[in-house]
């Protein structure tokens, strides 16, 4: 059995919902919720992201297929594998999500769909084109040594890339208490893409909200504080390849820059990392607002 992308059969769904959003932004006077140019550089990056995914899909089927064949298990297509490899892949998910916010390496495929101060379901199209140079498919390397078959593994990251669609929208309030326990949903969701203080580098949910519960990085959403969306130093510019690869950009220059006992660090220490104290990370930031209190 061979795996299936769902991908393609929910873009119709996406556009749809798209448009009612756009509607409901009209109909309630929240015409800011949606910017023509931010939107477009959004789309474009999502098609990007198709072809870049389309590119690189050979080789990381073969590198799940290799890596399979050294389980020690072979799981196999059993109808109870899906549920299990599904979230398998969100608890791998999360820590893909939590390193790419904490590694500067994997923080500059992510920081694309960040990028936006704008904060609509055209902002969940903003996927990175250089997952496969940071090497992002590591993080689905130990379930394919678990057992499950790379088509499964392949799946399943499809429909949780589907599910986190809708959660990009300020359409939608808080949900029923017990669903907010268990899903990620638009309110947790609001929170991971603030710049606010208090909810930098939170809530990094795929599908299931309980990864950050317990592993302490869940924040809520407060009623009485306004989300500022984007990033802590604003990318400034609708410039579609600007979007896409500026932060590779400045990795770069900073490596090239840096003394050699440091230029790794640029690489692997959080992003606003420097070596002489000159910038902020999202800690430092964290702890200046707090004391500000």
């Amino acid at each position: 059995m061979e795996d299936f992308d769902p991908i393609p059969f929910a873009i119709p769904l996406f556009i749809l919902m798209i448009i009612a959003e756009i509607a409901w932004a009209h109909s309630t006077g929240r015409l800011r919720a949606y910017e023509a140019r931010d939107t477009a550089v959004s789309l474009a990056l999502g098609l990007g992201s198709i072809i870049a995914g389309a590119v690189a899909a050979g080789a990381v089927a073969v590198i799940l297929i290799r890596t399979h064949d050294w389980a020690p298990v072979q799981i196999g297509w059993v109808w109870w594998a899906w549920p299990l490899c599904y979230v398998a892949d969100d608890f791998a998910y999360y820590w893909q999500h939590r390193l790419g916010h904490r590694v500067r390496w994997f923080w500059a495929s992510h920081v694309n769909h960040h990028s936006s101060q704008h904060y609509n379901l055209s902002t969940a199209l903003r996927q990175t084109w250089t997952g496969f140079i940071a090497l992002s498919f590591i993080f689905r390397i130990p379930l394919a040594l678990a057992g499950f078959e790379p088509g499964m593994i392949l799946t399943c990251v499809a429909f949780n890339l589907i599910y986190q669609f809708w959660i990009h929208t300020e359409a939608i309030g808080k949900m029923p208490r017990w669903f907010e326990a268990v899903m990620n949903t638009p309110s947790h969701h609001r929170v991971h893409h603030a710049t606010n203080p208090q909810y930098l580098d939170r809530n990094y949910a795929g599908t299931f909200v309980i990864w950050d519960r317990l592993f302490g990085t869940f924040e809520a959403e407060a009623r009485d504080e306004p989300i500022r969306y984007g990033l802590v130093n604003q990318l400034g510019s609708f410039n579609l390849l600007r979007a896409a690869f500026h932060e590779w950009v400045a990795i770069g220059r900073d490596v090239w820059s840096a003394p050699w006992r440091h230029k790794l660090s640029y690489l692997w220490r959080t992003p606003g990392w420097s070596h002489d104290g000159s910038r902020e990370t999202s800690d430092m930031i964290r702890a200046r607002s707090k004391t500000e209190q």
